[in-house]
């Protein structure tokens, strides 16, 4: 089944942020390139891509997200804020080189079509997610990180999971792994054993001081 989403896209790399389907990204444009990219994409279908960068480098990951502008303002100094809503990762297959400011890619989205998948009720393991959700609140008050919990409680156990991944103070290469990770049972799993594995890291560490 041919996808509903376009094979060449704009994308914007930067890195240490990843986002994923069904949660929103806010962004500040103010680099003439991106800007360029947003004027573009608004003209056309408002889709574009977001893939993260590598360290010291020109490359990208080859899996990113593909996000539609729903929210656009003008700042008075020029900048202009949008939103991103996720709609479904994919997987780079080549860049395609332009005249333009930035960059494009030839991209596929058949990895994922999980994504557009819409079931009511996700299969997850429930005793993986539960625990996931206690170590994060240990994880992200060790860490300073404040969050309104009762809020975040009424977002469905998928955009729990994608949302703690997007905001988690853990590496650019763990934020990666847990987004090409596919299934929402192994994406579940992984997060949560990152995230344990720094609350043990942390504990050793302590240890090791006394």
């Amino acid at each position: 089944m041919k996808s509903k989403f376009p094979n060449l896209i704009p994308v914007f790399p930067l890195s240490g942020v990843i986002y994923f389907p069904e949660t929103n990204l806010p962004l500040n444009i103010f680099e003439p390139r991106y800007l360029n990219l947003i004027n573009d994409t608004l003209k056309k279908d408002k889709l574009m891509g977001m893939v993260q960068s590598k360290r010291d480098s020109e490359n990208v990951y080859n899996v990113g997200c593909l996000g539609k502008i729903n929210d656009y303002q003008k700042t008075k100094d020029g900048r202009v804020l949008i939103n991103l809503v996720g709609l479904t990762r994919f997987e780079i297959k080549k860049e395609i080189y332009n005249e333009k400011l930035y960059r494009e890619f030839e991209v596929d989205y058949e990895r994922f079509k999980v994504d557009l998948e819409k079931k009511e009720n996700p299969n997850f393991a429930e005793d993986i997610f539960k625990s996931l959700i206690e170590k994060t609140k240990t994880f992200f008050k060790k860490n300073g990180l404040l969050l309104n919990w009762p809020e975040f409680e009424k977002l469905d156990k998928l955009q729990q999971i994608n949302t703690i991944a997007m905001i988690s103070p853990v590496t650019n290469e763990e934020k990666q792994k847990v987004l090409e990770t596919i299934t929402n049972e192994d994406k579940t799993e992984i997060l949560s054993n990152i995230i344990e594995f720094y609350l043990h890291d942390r504990n050793s560490n302590k240890i090791s001081i006394n």
